[in-house]
């Protein structure tokens, strides 16, 4: 159980969501206008809209992936609201996020103390991954929210309240049914380690009803019966089933995919600075204040906080095909609110620690680590939208009634103008990506089969790397990489150019992404 006085201490709950949307809010001010990027414009965008425009649960401008509706249903009540534009989705995914930190602020408030609990939501709202991700309309930062509020009714044995976060969490994505079930697990493992009298928890568990743990599974049950029902498919179309489960159930795919979430959870964008600091900490004494030694989070607490992160670190790893790192935003704050409190019960000067923390976070913004990493995950993606913004309205204005050649997302981009890159539909001709034998199969070569119909082409970095990235020269990674995780390397402009046999007649750069226009050269008749 949580003391009533540690609940009882602390700003006024709505103040920390006022002044936590107001900070997020003006942070990203220059981003709330930006058209739509990557999966937005693939998925979420698309579905939310049908639902907008239609009322259909089930959407039908795009293939359903059987994502569970509620963050759609969310943003189609605020277009009805408030108008469909860019900046009122991201606003209302910014108040999605602040609901998220409020959750955690309660949790880490109710778990550690104030101190704790204001360092703790600083910096994963700092977090580069968490900050980006705060205005983008996805699902896995509101899943997040659910799981902290969720995660708090839990530890203070309000057993439907958490079952009633859990459910919203699962309604939000599929995999937040993960927290309530590790829960369950760890609670039927702790009542059988008590029953051995085996000290692994703090205080009693008499008051749980773990059973309540397992209701988020009927409304997700309901989900997916109503998913079948409309399309014939449980989870989601057979190509977006086969990507992200049949193919990914692979012994070596599961162990490296295993040692990529582990270093989201616990290395990614600089967490690695924080990991090692709670490492060097444990080996000092607790220190001591006036009341005594300071108190470290209850076991009981800690436990049930480490079940989350076991199951998401070994489901994600089983399950996903694209290793993306916002899969983990449920359970990364946890790991910073573990280490920070940790940090504050042994470091004497922890507050600089953190400071420092902090402001690794803040140039995680704009500076890009010397590893893969996908544009999501830091302010990349700005440039990635602004890139594509200005080469698809050269594109319109200069070959407005063009077929194009090109790859999703942009193929999604030219055709869809209420994703905010071009004001009229453009026909396209699609391929898989930019890599040397995409385009030349897609110039007819060498086998001097006829070209696809295209006159123009737009080219693009599908993926932010360094120049020199680690790694790099270790070839059987190379190879794992591309027979797992469906790596390729983008041919650039120029050379695209050379292989579909054009001219390049646009290209840009900015912070190793690069786009480029390609004007095909058509051969001319002899005449007689």
């Amino acid at each position: 159980m949580i003391p009533n006085d540690q609940r009882a201490r602390g700003p006024h709950p709505a103040l920390v969501f006022v002044l936590t949307f107001a900070a997020l809010l003006a942070l990203h001010a220059p981003l709330l206008r930006l058209p739509y990027f990557w999966d937005e414009a693939g998925y979420y965008i698309p579905a939310a809209r049908d639902l907008w425009l239609t009322g259909s649960l089930i959407p039908h401008s795009t293939v359903s992936n059987a994502h569970p509706p509620l963050v759609m249903a969310y943003l189609a009540l605020w277009w009805k609201l408030a108008g469909f534009a860019p900046i009122v989705t991201r606003t209302a995914m910014l108040l999605a996020a602040s609901f998220a930190l409020l959750g955690l602020f309660r949790l880490a408030k109710a778990v550690a103390n104030l101190e704790v609990a204001v360092a703790a939501t600083v910096l994963t709202a700092i977090y580069p991954v968490f900050f980006a991700q705060s205005s983008l309309a996805h699902l896995d930062l509101a899943a997040a929210g659910f799981t902290f509020w969720g995660l708090r009714a839990y530890l203070q044995s309000r057993g439907w309240q958490s079952a009633l976060w859990f459910s919203l969490a699962s309604l939000t994505k599929e995999t937040a049914i993960l927290a309530p079930l590790a829960l369950f697990a760890w609670d039927v493992l702790a009542s059988t380690a008590l029953s051995a009298r085996l000290p692994v928890r703090d205080g009693s568990n008499e008051n749980r009803n773990s059973v309540l743990l397992l209701v988020p599974l009927l409304p997700l049950a309901a989900w997916y019966g109503f998913h079948y029902w409309r399309t014939g498919f449980v989870f989601g179309n057979p190509e977006f089933f086969r990507y992200n489960v049949a193919a990914t159930v692979h012994p070596l795919r599961i162990l490296l995919s295993l040692l990529i979430r582990l270093w989201q959870t616990f290395g990614y964008f600089r967490l690695l600075m924080l990991t090692l600091a709670v490492v060097f900490a444990m080996w000092l004494r607790p220190l001591r204040d006036p009341d005594g030694e300071r108190p470290r989070i209850a076991l009981d607490a800690q436990f049930a906080m480490l079940a989350v992160i076991v199951a998401y670190v070994f489901a994600m790893a089983l399950v996903g095909g694209a290793e993306l790192a916002r899969y983990m935003l449920p359970v990364v704050p946890l790991v910073i609110l573990i280490g920070v409190s940790t940090l504050w019960r042994r470091v004497r000067r922890w507050r600089w620690l953190v400071a420092l923390l902090g402001l690794m976070f803040v140039a995680g913004w704009f500076t890009n680590p010397p590893y893969g990493f996908a544009p999501e995950d830091n302010l990349a993606y700005r440039d990635y939208i602004r890139l594509h913004q200005r080469a698809e309205e050269f594109l319109e204005a200069r070959y407005p009634m063009a077929r194009v050649l090109t790859a999703w997302p942009a193929s999604d981009e030219l055709t869809h103008p209420y994703l905010g890159y071009v004001t009229r539909p453009m026909q396209v001709v699609r391929i898989e990506n930019f890599a040397a034998g995409q385009l030349t199969a897609a110039a007819g070569l060498p086998s001097g089969e006829s070209r696809p119909d295209f006159a123009v082409a737009l080219v693009f970095s599908t993926k932010d790397e360094p120049a020199h990235p680690l790694l790099e020269n270790w070839e059987l990674w190379q190879e794992w990489k591309t027979r797992f995780f469906g790596y390729h390397r983008d041919v650039p402009p120029a050379t695209a150019a050379q292989i579909l046999g054009g001219n390049l007649v646009y290209s840009e750069t900015r912070n190793q992404e690069w786009i480029g226009v390609i004007e095909i050269q058509r051969p001319v008749a002899a005449k007689n």
